[in-house]
């Protein structure tokens, strides 16, 4: 079992009660306190038309973040590229790595981060996006190279500059194409744990070297949720259940404070229906999360395993980053 790094996704969620002005300082606080526990990147995810998330403007928010801490890296988790102009992005993140030089990533994914209806409104057309993702990307690429400063279109700032591209995905379609460009490949265990072993099967055994990569990288999304008790962290998770059960019910609002019995809640076919889709979820205290990390990387063999946390308090949602870097150190102390 080899170590592994420690990440953070957060949907700068909104929380019953509070307004975006505090979700984005609980972001910015919850990015400070996991720089100091050595944590290696935090990153944001486009979500759109979700009362309940409010990282729609996803490079505003990745400037926020990278403007108020000095090391961790910042970046995306990721970028819907085709609800987006490639010229636009890499100009956005141009402009970013141009501010926090070495410290932005540009995670991107090819789902629209929202529904049906939203998504005409971005301007996406559903029969290209199979197409359009792999040439955006190739696209990206040439915008940040050197050879494009002859070229009629360029991206200022962006050319020139090393910014790092990662593959998001929940299907193996994603995995083929990480592995075909030779780029690191993020899988959203948090919410699509079915063909993740297979996903990653598909990258590692198909990964040809790039220029960015020599050898494949592999990163697992997961939900965690780690308190000093048992019961708590149990508790606590509630929160997350809410979330999923509003997703079923197509009903986005704010996150919710747990609750003492998810049955008042949910239907025994909506909990057998939110449980598969959380196979991944990590929750104990830290000698439960400590085994349940354990299991998952000698199982899958991560190079980083990325951290997504629904807990409605913010100071036990920081409590809970700082018992699960805990239980990962404990993991490889001699």
């Amino acid at each position: 079992m080899k170590n592994f790094e420690l990440s953070v996704l957060d949907l700068a969620p909104v929380k019953q009660e509070k307004t975006i002005y505090d979700t984005f300082q609980d972001s910015l606080s919850l990015a400070n306190y996991v720089e100091n526990l050595n944590y290696k990147r935090f990153w944001l995810a486009e979500h759109h038309n979700m009362a309940s998330i409010a990282s729609s403007a996803t490079s505003v928010l990745i400037g926020f973040i990278a403007n108020g801490t000095k090391k961790i890296r910042v970046g995306s988790g990721g970028i819907m590229l085709p609800n987006h102009s490639s010229l636009v992005i890499a100009e956005q993140f141009g402009t970013l790595e141009s501010l926090f030089p070495g410290r932005i990533d540009l995670g991107l994914g090819r789902a629209p981060g929202t529904d049906g209806l939203t998504a005409q409104a971005l301007g996406r057309n559903p029969a290209i996006i199979n197409e359009q993702f792999p040439r955006q990307i190739l696209e990206l690429q040439r915008y940040f190279s050197r050879e494009n400063s002859s070229a009629l279109v360029r991206a200022i700032p962006g050319e020139g500059l090393e910014i790092p591209l990662y593959i998001l995905g929940s299907s193996t379609d994603s995995a083929w194409l990480a592995a075909q460009l030779g780029l690191p490949y993020a899988f959203a265990g948090h919410f699509a744990p079915e063909q993740m072993e297979m996903a990653f099967n598909i990258y590692r055994e198909h990964f040809e070297p790039s220029q960015q990569l020599d050898t494949p990288y592999m990163m697992a999304c997961v939900n965690g949720i780690a308190a000093e008790t048992s019961e708590e962290a149990h508790w606590l998770s509630t929160t997350l259940f809410q979330a999923f059960i509003n997703i079923v019910r197509n009903d986005r609002k704010p996150f919710a404070p747990p609750v003492e019995d998810m049955d008042e809640i949910w239907s025994p076919m909506e909990k057998s229906a939110v449980l598969q889709k959380l196979r991944y979820s990590f929750i104990g205290d830290q000698s439960e999360i400590k085994e349940k990390l354990k299991s998952f990387q000698e199982r899958f063999n991560v190079d980083e395993l990325i951290i997504n946390s629904h807990i409605y308090d913010h100071q036990k949602r920081l409590e809970s980053y700082r018992i699960f870097r805990e239980a990962a150190d404990s993991l490889f102390k001699a």
